[in-house]
C-alpha cells in the first residue's frame, strides 16, 4: 500500500459541518441531502486513504495522449478501466510514475470526489495541495465541496432555493434525469427535515469501527444492521457487554482503541 496518501483520516466534525453550512447559507437537511446523493458518503477507505477514482481519459487529455499506446488501461481517449476501491491507487501509482502532476489531476478525491484539475480554481495552490488537505480529515473534504459549490453562483443559488433539478443539472450534467438525481435530492431533503439528519457522533463511531477492521457496511450516521453487527463483534473482542448498540461503554472503548 502506498502510505504517502495515509493521514489522520478524521471523520467529519460538527464544527466542520456547521462552518460549511453557514458559508453556504443552507439548512442542515439540504446539505445532508447533498452529501447523501452527490458524494461518496464517507471520504476515506478502511485503510485511511481518501477515496479516489482515476479517470484514464482525463490523464490521456492532460498528457497529450503520449502514454496511451503503451498504457491503455490508465491512458485512453475513452473512460473506463476502473478497478474500484483501494485498487484505484494502483492505477494512480502507475500514472504518477509517468507524470505525477497529471496523475493527481486525473483522479477525483475524497468525500466530494473533486477532480484534481479543479484545485487551482478552488483556491488550492495545485492538485498536490488539495490532496494533502484531503488526507487529513473530512472537514477539509467538505470544505472542498463548499469551494466547488461557491465557485458556481448558479449552483450555490439553486442549493439555497432547494431547486433540486437545477442543483442536479449543475452537479451531474444535462443527463441528471437518467439517475433521478433531482428526485433523490428532494427525497432526502424531505426525509431529513421530517425525521432528523444523520448523527455525526454515529458517523464517527462507524468510522472508528471501520478503521479497526469491523465492517459497518457504510459510514452514514444511521444505525442499521451493518453497524449493529460490527458493534457486536467489537464488543465481544473487547470483553464488553454485548448490546448491539453504540452505547456509552462502546463509544468510550472505541475512542480508547483509536491511535
Amino acid at each position: 500500500m502506498n502510505s504517502a496518501f495515509v493521514g489522520k483520516a478524521s471523520p467529519m466534525t460538527q464544527n466542520g459541518f456547521d462552518n460549511v453550512l453557514g458559508q453556504l447559507g443552507v439548512d442542515a437537511a439540504s446539505l445532508w441531502a447533498l452529501v447523501t446523493v452527490e458524494t461518496k458518503g464517507f471520504g476515506f477507505l478502511a485503510d485511511r486513504r481518501p477515496k479516489i477514482l482515476f479517470e484514464r481519459h482525463v490523464f490521456h487529455n492532460r498528457t497529450g495522449g503520449r502514454f496511451s499506446a503503451s498504457n491503455p488501461d490508465i491512458s485512453s481517449s475513452t473512460p473506463g478501466g476502473y478497478s474500484g476501491g483501494a485498487a484505484e491507487y494502483d492505477r494512480l501509482a502507475r500514472a504518477m510514475q509517468l507524470d505525477r502532476r497529471a496523475a493527481l489531476e486525473s483522479a477525483s478525491w475524497g468525500l466530494p470526489q473533486i477532480m484534481g484539475f479543479n484545485a487551482s480554481k478552488l483556491s488550492y495552490a495545485n492538485a498536490e495541495a488539495m490532496v494533502q488537505a484531503f488526507i487529513v480529515d473530512e472537514d477539509a473534504q467538505l470544505d472542498g465541496a463548499r469551494r466547488f459549490i461557491m465557485s458556481n453562483e448558479s449552483l450555490a443559488l439553486a442549493l439555497r432555493q432547494k431547486a433540486w433539478a437545477r442543483v442536479a443539472f449543475f452537479y451531474n450534467g444535462k443527463d441528471y434525469k437518467k439517475n433521478a438525481y433531482d428526485d433523490k435530492l428532494l427525497h432526502y431533503q424531505q426525509l431529513y427535515s421530517i425525521k432528523g439528519t444523520p448523527s455525526i457522533e454515529i458517523r464517527t463511531a462507524q468510522a472508528s469501527l471501520t478503521y479497526l477492521g469491523f465492517d459497518t457496511r457504510g459510514v452514514d450516521g444511521v444505525v442499521g444492521d451493518g453497524t449493529r453487527t460490527a458493534a457486536i463483534a467489537f464488543q465481544r473482542a473487547k470483553g464488553l457487554h454485548v448490546s448491539a448498540e453504540l452505547d456509552d461503554p462502546t463509544l468510550a472503548a472505541l475512542k480508547a482503541a483509536m491511535p
